[in-house]
């Protein structure tokens, strides 16, 4: 798996950004859904990072500054038929040294409460990230669930 800073170009990566709110506009009601479109992700606030391997598209992640030393996981997904593969575990592994690299104290996210997001906040957990009240410019939500890791 070849990990490389994207500039979300590639029509891969536009098809897969697209999979993926197609699939949190299926699981949430429209005001939970905080997935970001090519365009948000395109923001001077925004990395992104994908991983490829022979060509394929396997995932994707970024990472939002919010303050100089707090930054939020954004876009994570995993192609279809890359799950299963630890690429969401070395996505997310990537994402984190460098926000340690970049001055980061401390990175949150937000994902959903359905059994949807079940493998997701299982995976956050893994790595060490802890539930907490909303941060930033969310609010309680019953479809939205709150993380965070100190760095």
């Amino acid at each position: 798996m070849r990990l490389e800073v994207d500039d979300l170009s590639r029509p891969e990566v536009g098809a897969l950004l697209v999979e993926h709110l197609a699939d949190m506009h299926a699981t949430s009601p429209a005001e939970s859904v905080h997935a970001l479109d090519l365009s948000g992700l395109r923001g001077a606030d925004m990395r992104v990072w994908t991983a490829w391997e022979a060509g394929a598209l396997l995932g994707i992640a970024a990472l939002k500054t919010l303050t100089p030393e707090h930054g939020e996981l954004k876009s994570m997904r995993t192609s279809g038929f890359a799950r299963g593969r630890g690429v969401a575990s070395g996505l997310l592994e990537h994402v984190l040294t460098e926000a340690r690299r970049l001055g980061f104290e401390r990175v949150s996210l937000e994902t959903g409460t359905q059994d949807y997001f079940a493998a997701a906040r299982r995976l956050y957990e893994r790595h060490g990230f802890v539930a907490v009240p909303p941060f930033g410019d969310y609010v309680v939500d019953p479809s939205s669930t709150f993380y965070s890791l100190v760095l």
